[in-house]
């Protein structure tokens, strides 16, 4: 892989929009380098999380794994899609995806049902 053809932010983040093989997005999540050279590797998503200021691997916690199936990268280099095997939920609210909200009638509610319950798996 060319690095060259890839713009990291200021930061040294890079989105990165996460799809299942259906086409349905389950997530927005950020790499930087490291993370984007263990995905490679792996096989298994990593990312970064700005909140805690580190890499995680997808699912190390809740067992919910994303395997790599296909990654693109769009026409300015500045942001990647990923197509992957979702095992269990995607977001860690418990939804398959990140995106389980809708908006009907003026608001967004609430349109699947959850697959797990975050305080049994992360001890909230």
């Amino acid at each position: 892989m060319d690095e060259r053809e890839i713009k990291f932010d200021r930061e040294g983040l890079l989105p990165v929009v996460v799809q299942d093989q259906a086409g349905r997005v389950l997530m927005v999540a950020y790499m930087n380098k490291e993370a984007l050279r263990l995905t490679l590797e792996t096989g298994k998503m990593h990312y970064f999380s700005r909140h805690r200021q580190k890499i995680w691997l997808k699912g190390e916690t809740s067992g919910h794994y994303q395997h790599l199936k296909k990654l693109f990268i769009d026409c300015d280099g500045d942001c990647l899609l990923a197509v992957v095997e979702q095992n269990g939920a995607a977001c860690h609210t418990g939804y398959y995806s990140c995106f389980f909200r809708s908006f009907a009638n003026g608001k967004f509610v609430v349109s699947e049902k959850k697959i797990f319950d975050p305080k049994e798996v992360y001890r909230t």
